[in-house]
């Protein structure tokens, strides 16, 4: 086949009219039915809206809010005595070496599990934080929690606002 002006086709198809009067073959209510919110103009919307709110009432209900500052990552005393030898060092650095934590972007913090839990080795810590417990077991294996210049600086411009 040649293709001429004369066999060119649209491929956009107008679509039907309805509501044109009864010689559109639609009938007097053009497919509307009879009476009822869809058969009058703007019906539809309503009913979409009614839909919408049983979708949320059925979606679970979250209660609470989300922080937006990061948790820290928790070490245990248990974990420092497994994977530290003695008078060793130990840093954010130190641990992500290690893998034991993920990140160096979050803070690391150093928690007991229980009473129950012990340290032999000497570790001098520094740029984490400890819990009370944790920090007893520490000092009385000998070994101390250096607070990182950035910690103590903050701590001060803080004391400094209180006033």
């Amino acid at each position: 086949m040649v293709l001429e002006l004369s066999n060119i086709g649209t491929k956009k198809k107008n679509r039907k009219r309805i509501g044109r009067g009864n010689a559109s073959g639609h009938g007097t209510y053009s497919t509307r039915g009879q009476k009822g919110q869809r058969a009058r103009s703007g019906g539809k919307k309503g009913l979409k809206i009614k839909g919408f709110k049983q979708n949320l009432l059925n979606m679970p209900k979250y209660k609470g809010m989300k922080s937006p500052r990061l948790k820290a990552q928790l070490i245990m005393v248990s974990t420092l005595e497994k994977y530290f030898k003695d008078n060793e060092q130990v840093t954010p650095g130190s641990l992500l070496e290690r893998g034991l934590v993920e990140s160096m972007d979050r803070a690391v913090k150093i928690l007991t599990k229980s009473a129950d839990d012990k340290l032999t080795k000497k570790l001098e810590i520094t740029g984490c934080g400890a819990s009370a417990s944790a920090r007893a077991l520490i000092e009385k294996a000998g070994g101390k929690i250096v607070e990182t210049s950035e910690t103590s600086e903050t701590s001060e411009t803080s004391e400094t606002r209180k006033r």
